[in-house]
């Protein structure tokens, strides 16, 4: 019903193809709402505001509920040739930890980990992620809330049918936080693709 969210094909397909680690930044080329692998559409997603504002709607590979894209996020998807299918959770620990430090020594220190992935300002979100595993593959993406729409996320999105604790019921405008970076998410995206060593992971 829905197309698919492809911007990360190329990667996924390199990948499966050599077994050789690929990591790809960049703005959304346009603002998109993209449903999780398993999303529940009338829950999740405000169809009708998204046809008045003509906002498409796509369907990414990984999990998670749906979210807003636009050209204020910064996308941060890497492959890896990992064997088996389990311990996401650890995976999602490691690739964290490997893009918050990146963002520190960018002078954004002080970020967190909570709920499954989320990457926070204290009690703020500004970045979530995803993993999908086939055929000892993983690929991971995150979105970083550089310059946010976060009114028109309001629009589109639905409070979504789960959300990790620390969220605490919370709409989209009390739960999001921009990410404070001189130059916004154009400069970040160069400066993180500058900066990211996925021989680190």
């Amino acid at each position: 019903m829905f197309p698919t969210y492809d911007l990360d094909d190329p990667i996924i397909d390199g990948t499966l193809t050599d077994g050789e680690p690929r990591l790809s930044v960049y703005l959304p080329p346009r603002t998109m709402v993209v449903l999780g692998r398993g999303s529940k559409v009338d829950q999740e997603v405000d169809l009708a505001a998204c046809e008045e504002l003509g906002v498409p709607v796509l369907r990414r590979r990984g999990g998670g509920c749906a979210v807003l894209l636009d050209p204020g996020n910064v996308i941060v998807s890497l492959t890896l040739s990992v064997q088996g299918i389990g311990r996401n959770r650890e995976h999602f620990d490691r690739i964290s930890a490997w893009l918050m430090d990146a963002l520190a020594r960018l002078g954004l220190p002080g970020l967190t980990q909570r709920g499954i992935s989320d990457i926070c300002v204290g009690q703020r979100k500004v970045g979530g992620s995803c993993i999908q595993r086939q055929r000892g593959l993983l690929y991971y993406s995150t979105t970083l809330l550089v310059t946010p729409d976060i009114p028109l996320m309001a629009r589109t999105l639905r409070h979504p049918p789960r959300e990790p604790g620390y969220r605490a019921g919370r709409g989209h405008e009390a739960f999001v936080e921009r990410l404070d970076y001189q130059g916004g998410a154009v400069t970040l995206r160069s400066d993180l693709e500058r900066t990211l060593d996925l021989t680190a992971l």
